[in-house]
């Protein structure tokens, strides 16, 4: 029976392994004709030379990631070992560094691949889509990165938008004055907010304008320059509504819109106005587009489950 051994020479056996050896589980998982044995810096696997070699590199590139990032938990391991090659799920440099220093500290990264890719895409282009599944980090990403372009006063405003479409349930019943109404449409938006600025500071940032959050209706007429623009649950717009929001584009203005197709809240037979945007605008030049998957859900490892679980019954339907 063939043979190799693996000496862990920067990284410490005890980070690497995960707790209870759970990252060593994950690894037979995926090499299950290979018998693996973790013991002290060491690790050795016994099988076919062909399947070793591929563990080998396979090794290779976690060790790598993890090197660069201090981090290895289940989604990066599935995204390392399931990768086609290194370019599928690393970036650059400058797309992993930090994008701001949130509260007590808090260092906010984008953490997976196609999270990475948005970073780049939002540095060259000012009009960047983010498509995907709930969980994948879109509008967390997003608003970190609009915070970063206010801090470094690339922007003089954040402003974030929602469709104020019921999901299920009706506006009408709801107590309390517009406002009121619709501030849980923007609740995702907020909790974003609070990780990234200090509760004083995003007050007096929203009660003087420099952060402004609203649903989408209240941007008809308006021009938005030197701007940080977020299209939240853009799967939600119709046509007039998307068409309105891009023409509003102004000087100096980053505009990005994130959703998710498949969690569609308009009525039936209304064409999504993010559907039809993504198809006409696809090869515009300085519109960029990235596509999140179930790699990227960075939420209780049972979000991705649910995903999978009702996609399979919806391609059914």
């Amino acid at each position: 029976m063939n043979e190799i051994i693996i000496e862990l020479e920067e990284v410490s056996p005890k980070e690497f392994f995960g707790a209870q050896n759970a990252n060593i589980e994950l690894l037979k998982k995926y090499f299950p004709k290979l018998k693996i044995v973790a013991r002290g810096t060491k690790i050795k696997a016994y099988g076919d030379e062909d399947l070793l070699e591929e563990f080998d590199r396979r090794f290779n590139m976690l060790m790598e990631h993890y090197i660069k990032y201090n981090k290895l938990d289940e989604n990066v391991i599935e995204r390392v070992l399931t990768s086609q090659s290194k370019a599928d799920y690393a970036t650059s440099e400058a797309s992993g560094a930090t994008i701001v220093h949130g509260v007590n500290g808090r260092l906010i990264k984008a953490q997976t691949a196609n999270q990475r890719k948005l970073v780049e895409l939002m540095r060259k282009n000012d009009m960047v889509f983010a498509i995907g599944p709930a969980g994948t980090g879109k509008t967390y990403t997003g608003v970190a990165l609009a915070v970063q372009a206010l801090k470094n006063k690339e922007v003089k405003r954040i402003i974030l938008t929602r469709p104020a479409v019921e999901a299920g349930e009706n506006l009408g019943f709801l107590p309390g004055d517009l406002k009121e109404k619709l501030d849980p449409y923007m609740q995702p938006l907020y909790d974003a907010l609070r990780d990234m600025i200090p509760p004083e500071k995003l007050t007096h940032y929203i009660e003087n304008g420099t952060i402004q959050i609203a649903p989408l209706a209240f941007m008809r007429g308006r021009t938005l320059d030197n701007a940080f623009v977020i299209l939240d649950e853009g799967q939600n717009t119709t046509h007039a509504q998307m068409k309105m929001f891009l023409t509003r584009m102004g000087k100096n203005a980053k505009f990005l819109l994130t959703g998710d197709p498949g969690q569609v809240d308009l009525p039936r037979r209304t064409i999504s106005g993010l559907k039809e945007a993504l198809l006409i605008l696809k090869n515009v030049e300085g519109v960029g587009i990235v596509f999140l998957d179930d790699k990227d859900v960075i939420r209780h490892k049972l979000v991705k489950k649910v995903i999978e679980a009702y996609r399979s019954i919806e391609s059914e339907a």
